[in-house]
């Protein structure tokens, strides 16, 4: 062999070599696949939630028709975990011991995140963009392997809080949530933001609910018969449609009405509850309403609005978690492709915590934005009003301080 030909090869596996060790592969990635697990509610109280990873599915066909992530393809994977948390970790046993998955995203819920937060953790599998507001979804320093997504649940509270205090400072406040950790957040919340001495002459009554019971109408005849003029509500879909229809039927008329940005679904919650008696409801949002008439002509609704016709076309436009699912897509996508060639769990959880972007989809002003110790990602958002038909943002976004 001549001395030119042994340079070539050599030359030649040099480089080889090279390309090789610019790519690094994790559990659930290679050259073609990127593999994705998902525990989500298609069965149980909470099942109008899952619509979300139905969304999701669907981005990712589209993102895999256009070419995929760096020439790979998301396979995501959606086990049904019926909003149980024992459920919640055999499925997500499975996800990460069977299923081999690259990371976990978005799962649904609190509760169910709980509890396998610790075992995703000592696995150091990526707890990505988890579909939950409690603040403790923030905490890197004990949990770097859990992010959130959507604004924490005490800054949202805050946010109605200190509209009370401006509109009505001798409210008399009853609160009402689901009995768990997402719910105490909520409550601890809007009470934090009213401060100590407020809280103590205004909140006049506070009322609990299982995600499991049947019917809430029991609380909802309690709180008002506590005089209370204001009301806030965090529920899920279900008990929150059957709070609002329960509020009207007896006639209960709260001077301000805030409901949890959880359940802001037109199609899963204000439609069942009757438009009649959610008219006037107070919410916050950080995206984009495709049914607000302002938005119509906008590029990315219009994009929106193409993708549910080629990719969900049997989606209800109506309901808001179909945009908040399409906007966590977006997000994950993102951090693919800032993950290049490096799909190891470490670098997915590094550049999950280097955002610092504008989705299409978000309202103008409001950024995805995380550090290594901000695990809070979305912390801006405005308030909304339900006029009968759609939601109405008023005032100014609040939250980017």
């Amino acid at each position: 062999m001549t001395w030119k030909a042994i340079t070539a090869i050599a030359v030649l596996a040099l480089a080889t070599q090279a390309h090789a060790a610019e790519k690094k592969y994790g559990t659930g990635a290679s050259d073609t696949e990127i593999k994705l697990g998902q525990t989500s509610p298609f069965s149980g109280a909470a099942s109008a939630y899952s619509v979300i990873a139905k969304t999701q599915a669907a981005y990712f066909k589209m993102i895999n028709d256009q070419g995929g992530v760096n020439g790979r393809k998301i396979n995501l994977i959606t086990l049904d975990d019926g909003y149980s948390p024992p459920k919640t970790v055999e499925q997500t046993r499975k996800l990460v011991e069977q299923e081999e998955v690259a990371a976990i995203l978005n799962p649904l819920g609190t509760p169910t995140g709980l509890a396998v937060r610790k075992y995703l953790n000592d696995k150091k599998v990526p707890q990505l963009f988890v579909g939950a507001g409690a603040t403790l979804w923030g905490d890197h320093a004990h949990y770097p392997w859990s992010i959130g997504f959507q604004p924490s649940y005490q800054a949202e509270t805050a946010v109605y809080a200190k509209y009370v205090l401006t509109q009505k400072p001798d409210a008399k406040i009853a609160l009402f949530y689901q009995n768990d950790d997402a719910g105490k957040d909520y409550g601890n919340g809007f009470k934090k933001g009213l401060g100590p001495e407020n809280t103590a002459k205004m909140v006049v009554a506070e009322a609990t609910y299982e995600s499991t019971d049947p019917t809430v109408d029991s609380q909802i005849v309690k709180l008002k018969s506590s005089g209370a003029n204001v009301l806030f509500m965090h529920a899920i879909p279900k008990q929150a449609a059957q709070a609002i229809k329960k509020i009207g039927e007896i006639g209960w008329k709260p001077d301000l009405f805030f409901l949890a940005a959880t359940s802001t679904s037109v199609s899963s919650v204000l439609k069942p509850a009757g438009f009649e008696h959610s008219k006037g409801i107070i919410s916050s949002y950080s995206l984009k309403d495709p049914n607000d008439p302002q938005w119509k002509d906008d590029k990315d609704v219009i994009a929106w609005q193409d993708f549910m016709t080629t990719y969900f076309p049997d989606g209800n436009r109506q309901d808001q978690l179909i945009v908040y699912g399409y906007v966590v897509a977006e997000a994950t996508v993102q951090v693919l492709k800032q993950c290049g060639d490096d799909l190891t769990h470490e670098n997915i959880m590094k550049q999950a915590a280097n955002l610092d972007i504008a989705l299409p989809m978000f309202l103008p002003g409001i950024k995805l934005k995380t550090s290594p110790t901000d695990y809070f990602p979305v912390e801006a958002m405005r308030l909304q009003k339900f006029n009968g038909e759609t939601w109405e943002l008023f005032g100014d976004t609040i939250g980017n301080d």
